[in-house]
């Protein structure tokens, strides 16, 4: 029983050394789960003038869920806010045990810092997928940053010479994209967009550590760029929701 314990804390603490970033995403999303969770009485957003609404599931979803005609109107947030949400216990449930066993191998891969880039770009990148492909339809989850994640250790797995099929993330992210486009409710530009985001800087980071000189890290250039591009896809997602919801005010 002792020699038990011992094992279990160790895993844990192994798992705090290596993915410290991906327990701390983890703890992040159940904590804002549970908030949600507090009061989930039914709250009418409207869109300013357009006379458009949305039925949200408590005061936490009403002001962070994405919505096209919310960002349009300036809600710039929930671009950010809507990857830490989610719908049910089944929701959060799968895509933490995803985050968890994606993060754990990207974490150590790349490091604490590049990861936390990649999964608020792809997270973003997903975003502004919602808005492309159905921004009039209320999206929430980390699918999208999860799914850029997996799209970075496809890049790297390749990158390094490992078989996309050695490796497993590749029949992974096809079966999760069949799911994607098969099965009703599911963003499908979320998915999409949050992959491409997280392959590009993955693919961006790894030619940057090749052309980095000596015993330099890189590090500086790959925020600066990752902030970039965060930014880029802020304002691209609010320009593209103005011009589909150009009469929100």
């Amino acid at each position: 029983m002792i020699g038990g314990r011992r094992g279990r804390g160790g895993a844990g603490a192994q798992l705090m050394e290596t993915a410290p970033l991906t327990v701390a995403l983890i703890v992040a999303n159940i904590f804002m789960y549970i908030l949600q969770m507090r009061d989930t009485a039914p709250v009418v957003v409207r869109s300013g003038t357009t006379g458009g609404s949305l039925v949200a599931n408590g005061p936490v979803e009403a002001h962070f869920i994405l919505w096209g005609p919310m960002v349009a109107a300036g809600d710039w947030w929930r671009l950010i806010g809507a990857g830490f949400l989610h719908a049910n216990v089944l929701h959060i449930g799968t895509n933490m045990l995803s985050l968890y066993f994606i993060g754990r191998l990207v974490e150590p891969a790349v490091g604490t810092l590049r990861t936390g880039l990649i999964y608020f770009v792809s997270l973003v990148a997903g975003s502004l997928g919602v808005i492309i492909a159905d921004p009039g339809q209320a999206t929430l989850g980390a699918s999208g940053a999860i799914f850029g994640l997996a799209g970075a250790l496809l890049v790297i797995a390749h990158t390094r010479g490992v078989g996309l099929m050695q490796s497993g993330i590749g029949p992974v992210i096809l079966l999760n994209l069949v799911f994607t486009f098969s099965i009703p409710g599911i963003s499908v530009g979320g998915h999409v967009g949050g992959l491409i985001g997280g392959g590009i800087l993955g693919f961006v980071i790894l030619e940057l550590d090749k052309r980095r000189r000596g015993g330099e890290s890189g590090d500086g250039r790959v925020v600066a760029i990752s902030v970039a591009i965060f930014a880029a896809l802020l304002l691209v997602s609010y320009a593209v929701a103005r011009s589909k919801y150009p009469s929100v005010s």
